[in-house]
């Protein structure tokens, strides 16, 4: 098996000790992952304030709510992957109400096995969100990088009269003469022509 070069952190919402104590040899076994415990939603919240994490287990029932809200708030985070592990009685009522939210629900009691393989899954869609992250990234980059290049061209159109083509050629042809790219040059044509209409 590929040595992981990520380290997942890991938020357990659970009050009940003989779980949690379970859960944490689990999640020890795996070294990529920094975990802590919380015991209520409202000191989980208060966590939460100061740092972000990737993987949450919710263990409801909480003492101060019943952790489904717990669950669909941080699930609505771009890079947060949340199981909520529920008794199996309520499992198709509450699987109804936060799958729409992406949260995943886990029937209880579990055995090991399954909460090895719940826990694979989030890593996988952890590697999934982060992937998509950075093409969203990417793309978000790109299209300031068009935007940057339409302002310069503009700016040389109403500022020196060329054409929309001259003033393409304009900037490749002076980003080539410098070695540097068209983005450093439409940067230093906005710094010297823009007046900040």
């Amino acid at each position: 098996m590929k040595l992981k070069q990520r380290q997942y952190k890991v938020l357990v919402v659970s009050s009940q000790p003989k779980f949690n104590d379970s859960l944490e040899s689990l999640i020890a076994s795996r070294r990529h992952f920094e975990y802590e415990v919380q015991t209520s939603a409202s000191s989980a919240k208060r966590r939460l304030l100061d740092r972000d994490y990737d993987i949450i287990i919710i263990n409801a029932p909480l003492p101060d709510e019943d952790g489904v809200r717990l669950a669909i708030d941080r699930a609505a985070g771009l890079h947060t992957v949340v199981l909520l592990m529920v008794s199996n009685e309520y499992y198709g009522d509450i699987f109804d109400r936060v799958c729409s939210h992406g949260v995943y629900t886990l029937p209880k009691p579990l055995s090991g096995q399954l909460m090895l393989q719940a826990l694979d899954w989030a890593e996988v869609t952890c590697e999934r969100l982060g992937s998509i992250e950075k093409r969203s990234e990417s793309i978000e980059n790109r299209m300031q990088q068009i935007k940057l290049l339409n302002r310069a061209k503009l700016l040389l159109i109403s500022v020196q009269g060329l054409s929309e083509d001259q003033a393409h050629h304009r900037i490749e042809k002076m980003a080539m003469d410098r070695c540097v790219s068209k983005y450093v040059i439409a940067e230093e044509i906005i710094a010297m022509n823009d007046t900040g209409d």
